[in-house]
This record gives C-alpha cells, sequence and structure tokens, in this order.
C-alpha cells in the first residue's frame, strides 16, 4: 500500500488539476505561485475525486488526507510507484529537442514492445511525478522527459524516476536566466547521468563536446549518437531535404519525414536509446520513414501554395539557429520568419536576440516579423546584418503578426513561425492559417 494511504481507499488517477480531474482521481491540492489547489477541493469533490491531499484543514465532502507537504506526497507516491513498476524506464532531457526525442523513442519501442510514455511535455517537479505515476502497468518499457530550470532539480527527480536509460540531446542557452553561464547549464543537465545506476546506460550527444564529457561521470555503459566520427550511432551518407532526411546508420538505410541536421540528431539518440532494448536500424526502417512531427513542434504544412513551419511550442537560440538553418534551405520563393521573444536568458537576452536577428538576416530570410518584448532586439541585428529596414517589422500582439504575415506572404514563400511559449505564436499562426 502506498505511504499515507488509508484502508479501502481505491484511486483510478491522479490530479492537481481540476478542469482534467477524472471521477475517481485522488487529488493533490498544490500550492503554487498564482493557484492553492485547497481553494478548489470542494470543485474536486463535486467531480467526482475520490480523495484530497491537503496541507491545512479545508472544508470538504469527502476524505481528505492531511499532509506536512502535498508537493513532497506526490513525489513520495510518485516514487512507490516507480519502485513497484517492473519495466525499464528512459529518462530524456537537454537544452532543445527533449519532447521530439521522447516522442521518437517512445515510436521505436512499440514496434517491438508495450511502451509508455509521459503526456506532452510533462516535465517538471510535478509533471514527472504524475508521469511516473501513470506509467502503463503492463509496458514493458516507458519514456519520459525531465526539463529543469534551477541546479538540483534534475537530479531530485532522477532520484524518483530512477531511469534505466538516460539520453541528453544537447545543452544551450535554455534557462541560461537561472545559471551563470552555458558550463553551469549544462552541470544541472549532467545531474540526470550522475544519477544513473551503475547497470544503467547514458546516451550522449557525441556532437556536442559538453555532453560527451558527461561519459566521465558514469561508471556503466555508455552509448554515443551523432554525425562525426566516433560515434556509436552515427548518421553517414546523409542528404538534407527540405521534406526530410536521406542517410544511413549501421550499414542501413533509412528516410524520414522530420527534416533538418536538429531532427536528425534527435532521431539518432532515439536510435541509441532503442538499441538498449535489442532493437536494431534494420528492424525500425518503417517506423522511422513513418514519422511525423506534431503540431507547434516543427511541423511542416501547405497553406495556399506556402509552405509553413510550425514551430510555435518554444524557442531558445540553438532551436531557433536549427530552424533558420531549414528555412534558409528551401529551394524557391521568399522566405518570411515570424519569431517570438526567446524568455529565460537572464543578462544574455539582448547579445543572442542580436545574434539570433543576424543569423536570420544571413540564412536568407527576406521578411523579418519580431514578436513581443526582446524580439524587438531580434529584429535590430536583422537590421544590422543587411537586411532592409523595410523588411523588418515588430508586433507586440501575435495577432497582429499573424495577419501582417497572411498579407505579406505569397504563393512560392516559406514562412516559419517560432517563438518562446510566452511569446504565445501559435495565436499568429491562428490568424495566419484563417487568411
Amino acid at each position: 500500500m502506498p505511504p499515507g494511504s488509508e484502508p479501502g481507499l481505491v484511486a483510478s488517477g491522479w490530479s492537481v488539476d481540476t478542469r482534467t480531474l477524472a471521477p475517481g482521481d485522488l487529488f493533490f491540492a498544490l500550492r503554487g505561485p498564482n493557484h492553492d489547489g485547497h481553494q478548489f477541493v470542494k470543485e474536486a469533490f463535486d467531480k467526482g475525486a475520490v480523495a484530497a491531499v491537503v496541507e491545512r484543514p479545508v472544508e470538504a465532502s469527502g476524505p481528505v488526507l492531511e499532509v506536512p507537504d502535498v508537493l513532497a506526497a506526490l513525489h513520495r507516491l510518485a516514487g512507490w510507484a516507480r519502485e513497484h513498476w517492473p519495466g525499464r524506464l528512459v529518462a530524456v532531457t537537454g537544452s532543445a529537442g527533449k519532447t521530439t526525442t521522447k516522442e521518437i523513442i517512445a515510436r521505436l519501442l512499440e514496434t517491438a514492445l508495450r511502451a509508455g510514455k509521459s503526456a506532452g511535455n510533462l516535465n517538471n517537479h510535478i509533471g514527472v511525478p504524475l508521469s511516473l505515476l501513470r506509467l502503463p502497468e503492463n509496458a514493458e518499457a516507458a519514456v519520459i522527459e525531465i526539463g529543469m530550470n534551477h541546479p538540483g532539480e534534475i537530479r531530485q527527480l532522477a532520484r524518483i524516476a530512477r531511469p534505466d536509460v538516460g539520453v541528453v540531446t544537447n545543452v544551450g542557452h535554455a534557462h541560461l536566466e537561472f545559471f551563470n553561464s552555458i558550463e553551469d547549464v549544462a552541470l544541472a543537465k549532467r545531474e540526470l547521468i550522475e544519477e544513473l545506476p551503475p547497470a544503467g546506460v547514458a546516451v550522449l550527444n557525441a556532437d556536442d563536446p559538453l555532453v560527451a564529457g558527461f561519459r566521465q561521470v558514469h561508471v556503466g555503459r555508455t552509448v554515443t549518437f551523432g554525425l562525426g566520427a566516433g560515434a556509436d550511432v552515427r548518421a553517414t551518407e546523409v542528404e538534407l531535404r527540405p521534406d526530410g532526411v536521406r542517410f544511413r546508420v549501421a550499414g542501413v538505410l533509412m528516410e524520414t519525414p522530420l527534416a533538418g541536421v536538429h531532427n536528425l540528431r534527435n532521431l539518432l539518440a532515439a536510435l541509441a536509446a532503442a538499441g538498449e532494448f535489442g532493437l536494431r536500424p534494420e528492424q525500425l526502417r518503417e517506423t522511422v520513414a513513418g514519422l511525423s512531427a506534431a503540431p507547434m513542434r516543427g511541423r511542416r504544412l501547405q497553406h495556399r501554395g506556402i509552405t509553413v513551419f510550425d514551430d510555435c511550442y518554444n524557442s531558445n537560440p540553438e532551436a531557433l539557429a536549427a530552424m533558420l538553418e531549414l528555412l534558409g534551405a528551401e529551394p524557391a520563393g521568399r522566405r518570411l520568419a515570424v519569431l517570438g521573444e526567446m524568455l529565460e536568458l537572464g543578462d544574455a537576452s539582448e547579445r543572442l536576440h542580436r545574434e539570433a536577428g543576424r543569423r536570420a538576416a544571413a540564412c536568407g530570410v527576406n521578411l523579418l516579423v519580431g514578436v513581443r518584448g526582446a524580439a524587438r532586439q531580434l529584429v535590430e541585428g536583422a537590421i544590422e546584418a543587411g537586411l532592409p529596414a523595410g523588411n523588418a517589422f515588430f508586433f507586440e500582439d501575435p495577432r497582429q503578426a499573424g495577419l501582417f504575415i497572411a498579407q505579406a506572404a505569397r504563393p512560392g514563400d516559406a514562412v516559419l513561425f517560432k517563438g518562446s511559449r510566452g511569446a504565445r505564436l501559435e495565436l499568429a499562426l491562428e490568424e495566419f492559417l484563417k487568411a
């Protein structure tokens, strides 16, 4: 029986949000910066919660479990669930590509195993324990992602999750606001590898020097992936196309509709992880050929004869550079970019936004629209690098940006939408697609 449970109390699920709570769920009344879950206990019971975990007395029409710390209780329960789940777990971290890599790993594992995965990007101090509580009971394997925005967070979550395989995609400037340097970001990502058991496997990006060095802290098996010589899982004969990538790995010719060298590395990471479950590239060719990008995560679509790259979910300098390179490789027409500000870059924000603007100009962007806050410096950087001022614009309202680009784009053009979550670039894309 889980710690803190009551005899006869059976929950069919777990919830921290009454908007998505299902009848039979155990509700955790978490306190956050904007909301206190204790205010929603009544609503939770009205919607069928079997019980609520609270830190203080509340009016309730059902059983409550009072604990000193609701979040700590959630973590303890998740740790108990992981301890009693018999499958092997893969955990993915990195500055960019976590969710895409996680999704690919899950698809590859599903070709031969009963496999589960965390939903969406549930990767923080709340999402990871919820993901562990929702692991399918009959699954032989599962994959989750672990994110962070401060030192020690990955270590804490890894100790709860106890992964058998740890994957690190890369280290970049994401969340730099909370660290003194990119090297400190690397140390935080390294926590996943430090917490692997001796029998665990580290899967590391050989093309990223910071990540490749993590093998020094793991006494067990390490598998590397990349494009350079020496990687254990290496892509050769790489042919980058607007609609995907053709490459060879371990002698097996593969094609995938996931475009860009960044997605190729995500795929190589997934192939390396799948290999630890006995899955070989020749078994996975068909699955790799059927992969597709999720909405808001690099999806490519056509609209009125215009090629659209929908990468609205998030952004950081490295991820943006990869998408600008992909946009720059478009063979015909003009290249238009709607770029939202990149958040959590700290004191380096202005410099990194200006560098991103210069990169946009260097990649051949013909018309640039910056959206919100620091994206103004991105626009200025592009102009400094030679983009005509008459082709560079800035909007605070993403919907206005979308309407503007809808009027400016014409058949044959390619348009990239990318920005941090706070920039809400999906609103710009929504207006563009309605036009």
